[in-house]
């Protein structure tokens, strides 16, 4: 058996990067334009409460300080800032207890900003590879299918020995079920109570790490009677 995990909240709360990120071009924008940096910080959490595109637009243009060249720098300031991330409690007991099976993460996102998460969150300590897609071309990203089949090569394992959890039934699920993927939704964060057809549903919805634990040993036990 394979396991592979989605990374944004599946592993870790994705707002504590979000919230750091908003926080580094808040003090830029305090230290370079006067602005104050508690308002323009909840300014861009609560505009995020309704979409995550043109948060830095919005807020530029709410204070009179729009350019082009102002929202790149904000851009480069939130994808270059430290991270001040760590896994869930309750991931990193699941990934202690299943130290034996190999273990993947595939991820969506921009390379720099995916590659420093993984660093900040140590992940190599619990994970064979971590294999951001957009590295493969972005029409490689989800739900392409072609990142998941580059795992079964590395194992050399057919799909239905892989075991995939994740968040977002948007792109996580509905192409490798087709071709035989387990599946597994992980109920939490920004996607929890995100409800599509049944086709973008994955095979076992968990609510949180415990029943995942429980599903997986069923599994595992399953897998080892076989062989």
């Amino acid at each position: 058996m394979i396991l592979i995990f989605d990374l944004d909240e599946t592993i870790y709360d994705e707002k504590d990067f979000i919230f750091g990120g908003f926080s580094a071009v808040s003090k830029y924008l305090k230290n370079n334009y006067g602005l104050d940096d508690k308002k323009t910080l909840s300014f861009m959490i609560k505009k995020l409460k309704l979409t995550r595109n043109n948060i830095f637009d919005s807020l530029l243009n709410e204070n009179k300080i729009y350019s082009a060249k102002l929202i790149k720098k904000c851009v480069s300031i939130y994808r270059h800032h430290k991270p001040n991330i760590s896994i869930y409690n309750d991931a990193r007991k699941f990934l202690e207890t299943f130290k034996e099976i190999p273990k993947y993460i595939l991820t969506d996102g921009n390379k720099l900003v995916q590659n420093s998460k993984i660093i900040s969150l140590n992940l190599d300590k619990y994970f064979k590879k971590c294999l951001i897609t957009h590295r493969y071309g972005m029409e490689n990203s989800k739900p392409s299918t072609y990142c998941f089949n580059k795992i079964a090569q590395y194992e050399n394992v057919q799909p239905n020995d892989i075991v995939y959890i994740g968040d977002d039934p948007r792109k996580d699920f509905v192409n490798i079920k087709k071709e035989g993927f387990k599946t597994i939704r992980l109920l939490r964060g920004s996607n929890k109570n995100l409800a599509l057809e049944s086709s973008f549903e994955a095979d076992v919805v968990v609510n949180n790490y415990e029943e995942l634990t429980s599903y997986i040993n069923k599994l595992y036990a399953n897998k080892k009677k076989k062989s």
